[in-house]
């Protein structure tokens, strides 16, 4: 019997409920705590972002000599000239360690259903016992066997190198841990390695170590992840010495990437991070943003109550309180 009145409540919306009477001197308040509050913490996380100090340096076109300029495609894909380049990255400001190294590709769209798709999950996991790589086409074979791994996100493998001189001395670069634990530990086969890969007729991107376990080739890992967006970036590895203000890093690279077949970018990023991560403002901006319109909108309703207030009291004329 209970029950049945519970139920009726419930259904004729009779139960005990808090209903807040939205009156014009709580809507200003609201809003105006909300402005209070969200200005502050956008302010000190712009300031966070902006203490990360970020070299960006575009290289795919400075790496081309002259000579080939005209026809980028050509001299991306010959494989008897050396695609060595140098640049010089200035430090603008002491840089404390560590000191992430990223690629950033533009105009690329990892994103594609028919790329994302091209994978296989099991055989990353277990190898040549994962029979089904109808998923991977059309890089699931070459010439009569199984590639592991198979699949055009790994056939598309990321393959410039870099290498960091500062005062003739090379700067020691850490590429442990640069993937996610999650995806070492229980995505990537601890006794999987790489086999017919990168032998068909088309070469894509880089190579992989047959000696090496899948769980331990962390180029591999971290490139596996497809990004959303056609501009993204992803982790090299590690400085894990300060540089100092005004130094000047040589960079020696091997531009073997080719992006030049369909227009995009490549850009060498080194940052430091702070307690927030990497430099990027939008969430700052947004609580700015935010903070600013929900003042406005209070000091607007403000006026209008000022202006015209309601005649007998806030709520003498609700139908509750008649």
């Amino acid at each position: 019997m209970i029950c049945f009145v519970v139920f009726y409540q419930f259904t004729q919306q009779n139960l005990p409920a808090c209903k807040p009477v939205l009156t014009p001197s709580w809507i200003v308040t609201t809003f105006l705590l909300m402005g209070v509050i969200f200005i502050p913490i956008g302010l000190v996380t712009l300031r966070t972002s902006h203490s990360v100090i970020e070299i960006v340096e575009r290289y795919d076109t400075e790496c081309i000599p002259e000579k080939f300029r005209g026809n980028k495609v050509s001299y991306i894909k010959d494989s008897t000239i050396l695609k060595n380049c140098s640049l010089y990255l200035k430090v603008p400001k002491h840089m404390k360690a560590p000191i992430y190294i990223y690629y950033q590709l533009d105009n690329y769209y990892q994103n594609h259903r028919r790329y994302v798709k091209s994978r296989n999950d099991q055989q990353l996991l277990h190898g040549l016992k994962s029979n089904d790589t109808s998923s991977c086409q059309p890089e699931d074979s070459s010439n009569g066997l199984p590639s592991v791994p198979c699949g055009l996100i790994a056939w598309s493998l990321f393959n410039d190198t870099f290498k960091f001189i500062r005062e003739s001395s090379e700067l020691v670069v850490n590429r442990k841990n640069i993937a996610w634990k999650s995806d070492r530990n229980h995505k990537f086969g601890k006794q999987v390695y790489p086999f017919n890969f990168q032998n068909g007729t088309f070469i894509g991107g880089g190579s992989l170590d047959p000696s090496v376990p899948l769980s331990d080739q962390e180029d591999l890992i971290v490139w596996m992840r497809t990004a959303a967006l056609p501009s993204f970036r992803k982790m090299y590895g590690r400085i894990e010495e300060d540089l100092d203000a005004d130094d000047v890093i040589a960079v020696h690279l091997m531009n073997n990437y080719n992006t030049y077949s369909f227009g995009g970018k490549k850009k060498l990023v080194l940052s430091t991070s702070s307690w927030l991560g990497g430099k990027n403002d939008f969430l700052g901006v947004a609580y700015v943003f935010v903070g600013s319109s929900s003042i406005i909108i209070s000091l607007v309703f403000m006026l209008l109550h000022v202006k015209n207030p309601r005649p007998y009291g806030e709520t003498a004329y609700l139908s509750w309180n008649r």
